[in-house]
């Protein structure tokens, strides 16, 4: 007679999610209110007995929502209690109340390591997709829930993903959620540290949390973390968006100066109407300017002939650079761009004085910023060395100058 492997014998055997929760139960009823080691004592003895592996939705769901859900988000109405120990048992959504929870939970998890995958992939998406099903107290409670679970790291920001559908977001019910995710969040945690969670959990849109109606309102996001107290939530919306604006401006001039037939009108009209929404100061859109610029040569030329080509292609789109150059401080900035770029590409690195004495000729570079550069401009890297490449055209200049003051 041969015997059945334990682990087949739990693999075949009903499912009956009610039979689990009523022997789960079982193990809190010695248990008072506030003992958190108890429950967790409880919740380790379970698992040598009970398959969590097999029930590892329903276990979750009785641990944050306090009982058995049905197919649609509501709960399995067999009279049956709400579980003793739950996020929904909270005494409130405070960050106090319902932490001791979480650690619970995720001591747990860290138990039986296997259950982190079903909670972060199955259970929470599950659960949050149907918020709108749960009491406004159960939603405030599991929203606090859920950004110290992504705080801790007992699941990743990916659970938010379901607030994203269109019955969730159209009456404002995933935007209070995530807005309460982030305020628990920003208790402890820094703005950097909670958009580094996002986006990890790949969550890069927040205009998805939104009502479809109010996404295409220029500054929603901004504008409404402000409103709901949450300024450094704007704030650093506004410095991720400038950022990104910035570099699709920087790759929309490549394309256009490695594009064939695309003329300098073009590429002065984008530049204008972009800076127009960005809002930058001279020297701070005449890197993007340059960067652009120097992409699209870079894109085009043979490696081994850029330190030849890119002198000549620079005198080419000076015109583009010079309205961007109109400041004394611009120019400084324009000139230490080129150092860092020289720098960092070599190929281009004797290139540098040829660069800055075309930009002179071409009136986008003055004598005087040039002067003021190799005074007490310059950046560290590579200082000497390009203070050297320079000095012959630095002392004309130096020159010019004086006999200028002189006439």
């Amino acid at each position: 007679m041969t015997s059945t492997p334990k682990g087949a014998v739990k693999s075949q055997a009903k499912f009956e999610p009610d039979v689990f929760r009523n022997s789960l139960y079982k193990y809190f009823d010695t248990i008072h209110e506030g003992d958190w080691d108890g429950y967790l004592s409880a919740l380790d003895k379970a698992g040598n007995t009970l398959d969590y592996r097999k029930y590892a939705d329903q276990l979750f769901e009785i641990l944050f929502v306090g009982g058995l859900l049905a197919p649609g988000g509501s709960f399995v109405e067999d009279n049956a209690p709400q579980s003793p120990f739950s996020i929904s048992a909270a005494k409130s959504d405070s960050i106090e109340d319902v932490r001791p929870y979480v650690e619970v939970i995720e001591k747990m998890v860290r138990r039986y390591k296997f259950l982190q995958k079903s909670l972060e992939d199955s259970t929470m998406p599950g659960i949050l997709q149907y918020i709108n099903r749960y009491k406004p107290e159960q939603v405030a409670k599991l929203a606090t829930a859920c950004s110290l679970s992504i705080q801790t790291g007992l699941t990743n920001a990916s659970i938010l993903t379901p607030l994203q559908k269109d019955y969730l977001t159209k009456d404002d019910l995933a935007l209070s959620f995530i807005t309460q995710v982030f305020r628990a969040f920003l208790k402890n945690q820094s703005m950097e540290q909670l958009s580094s969670a996002l986006r990890k959990g790949g969550i890069r849109d927040w205009l998805l949390f939104f009502p479809p109606q109010k996404r295409s309102s220029p500054g929603a996001v901004p504008t409404y973390f402000r409103s709901v107290e949450l300024p450094q939530v704007s704030d650093y919306y506004m410095r991720r968006q400038n950022k990104e604006l910035r570099e699709q401006t920087s790759a929309d001039l490549a394309a256009l100066v490695s594009a064939e037939g695309s003329t300098k009108e073009e590429m002065a009209e984008m530049l204008s109407e972009r800076n127009k929404t960005l809002g930058l100061s001279p020297e701070e859109f005449v890197v993007v300017v340059f960067e652009g610029i120097v992409r699209g040569i870079d894109a085009d030329a043979k490696q081994d002939q850029l330190e030849m080509i890119l002198p000549k292609e620079i005198e080419r789109f000076a015109g583009v650079l010079e309205p961007f150059a109109s400041s004394a401080r611009a120019q400084i900035t324009l000139i230490n761009t080129i150092q860092l770029h020289c720098y960092t590409d070599t190929r281009v690195f004797k290139s540098f004085p040829n660069l800055l004495k075309i930009l002179y000729n071409e009136n986008v570079l003055s004598d005087q910023a040039i002067i003021y550069w190799a005074q007490k401009g310059a950046k560290p890297q590579g200082k000497q060395h390009f203070l050297k490449l320079a000095e012959p055209l630095v002392k004309f200049l130096e020159t010019e100058d004086s006999d200028d003051e002189d006439e």
